[in-house]
């Protein structure tokens, strides 16, 4: 099977890729069961610098990998170096923690002496999506692999392309051959993958019925899953928020990389007294943001990835309309591009309240107090983040208790960083990714008890 990485901006072909043969997988998944009877022996300190390495890789290609980033998904340029360089970020934070994340924990009972040892597991597959097709795989990699573990990526078809470019990273950076691999592979495919000695465990981003469709086989196999899914962020504002601060954080919240992000604001409910400022301002804002080639260094605004995306975008901005929403800006669609859009008074039951809608567009909700506000909040299948904005931020840190989401924010973008443990709650997955809590998820924590 050939598979074709499109560009969304003008739809030339970026690149053609091969799918693998079974035999040619199959030799694929022996040899990363090999490559981790050695690599879980090289020391740790030999491991960190190499992950030093793959860093600096990424810091001395940014160009070569940023424009492959905006070429086959449409990412602006700018956007897509910050990519590379937060991978690079990831990379230096694991390779300068992990030697004390792995150290051994001692725990005092009656032993004479008991701790917690932190063993890899083997093979790690991930299946991953191409709206950040660099970051989503190194925030995985980075730890999994200074653990100790081998790499399996399953990437999104349309980003094939980033695909080979990151297993280059680890090769440039002296990796030993086969510790990180690049599957190009159906979908109908991963069942056998999962199924495979080889594999100890699953990560997946993705959708929701990705991410169940995964479980749902690893389960059968007895595989570990950690699952980061979809979103449909909170942006709460109270009546006594900087609204020119608030508007500055929701532009970037709702519009980087145009809207396509599991984390991206996407509900923005705002107290009755300062409604109709804060989407007067908000509109202003966006009516600034230019549209154009992604390549264009002047850029903010680029396609959807793919033409079905926007076709899906489209959809529900048309029946949240029907429904009763307000179409404040935009709401039209070219091929791949879809105007960035604002709906006002939308209300629960409405497509723009009810589902995740990954493009942008903005759905403004009246809420009549700050418990009402919550309440809405909460209002969701959906459980990644919360944003509060407020100059009360005591008070609002009271509120946290409130938010079932696995992000709460004050007066800041819900975003992810190396430093803090990422995920979310309900229908948003399970698990945890970065910090220690990342690397924690594919060890086994072994207790050794010793009694003289």
């Amino acid at each position: 099977m050939e598979f074709k990485s499109i560009n969304p901006y003008n739809g030339q072909v970026v690149g053609r890729y091969t799918s693998l043969t079974q035999k040619e997988l199959d030799e694929r998944l022996n040899n990363s069961q090999k490559a981790f009877e050695s690599w879980r022996t090289v020391p740790l300190s030999e491991r960190c610098k190499l992950l030093k390495k793959a860093g600096q890789v990424l810091r001395d290609n940014v160009e070569e990998y940023a424009q492959m980033i905006s070429l086959e998904m449409g990412k602006p340029i700018k956007e897509s170096r910050s990519e590379v360089n937060k991978c690079a970020w990831v990379c230096d934070y694991y390779s300068e923690n992990a030697p004390a994340f792995l150290a051994d924990e001692a725990i005092s009972t009656d032993a004479d002496k008991s701790f917690v040892k932190h063993d890899p597991i083997g093979g790690v597959l991930a299946i991953m999506p191409w709206n950040f097709p660099f970051w989503q795989v190194f925030r995985y990699a980075a730890p999994t692999l200074t653990a100790g573990n081998t790499g399996l990526l399953k990437h999104a078809p349309n980003v094939f392309g980033c695909a080979q470019q990151i297993e280059e990273v680890f090769t440039r950076a002296g990796y030993p051959s086969y510790v990180f691999q690049n599957l190009i592979v159906h979908h109908d495919q991963t069942e056998k993958i999962i199924y495979s000695d080889g594999v100890k465990a699953v990560t997946l981003t993705g959708s929701e019925r990705a991410g169940s469709a995964v479980a749902e086989i690893s389960g059968r196999h007895i595989k570990k899953t950690v699952l980061e899914l979809g979103g449909n962020n909170a942006f709460i504002v109270w009546e006594d928020a900087d609204i020119d601060n608030s508007v500055k954080i929701a532009i970037t919240a709702r519009m980087l990389n145009c809207g396509q992000s599991c984390i991206a604001a996407k509900r923005f409910i705002l107290l009755e007294g300062i409604y109709d400022e804060f989407v007067l301002k908000f509109t202003k804002a966006v009516q600034q943001l230019k549209a154009g080639d992604p390549l264009d260094e002047n850029t903010s605004i680029g396609p959807l990835a793919r033409l079905d995306l926007a076709d899906q975008l489209n959809t529900q901005v048309k029946e949240s309309v029907a429904q009763g929403a307000k179409l404040l800006l935009g709401g039209k669609q070219n091929g791949c591009y879809h105007e960035p859009t604002i709906l006002g008074d939308v209300v629960p039951g409405m497509a723009a309240f009810d589902q995740e809608t990954f493009g942008p567009l903005a759905a403004m909700i009246k809420a009549r107090d700050i418990n009402h506000a919550f309440a809405l909040s909460e209002n969701s299948k959906y459980g990644l983040g919360v944003t509060v904005c407020t100059t009360n931020t005591d008070k609002a840190i009271n509120y946290a208790e409130k938010v079932s989401d696995g992000a709460y924010f004050i007066n800041e973008l819900v975003k992810s960083d190396p430093r803090l443990p990422f995920g979310g709650t309900k229908k948003s997955g399970y698990g945890r990714e970065l910090a220690k809590d990342g690397m924690m998820e594919f060890v086994n924590r072994k207790t050794v008890y010793v009694k003289r």
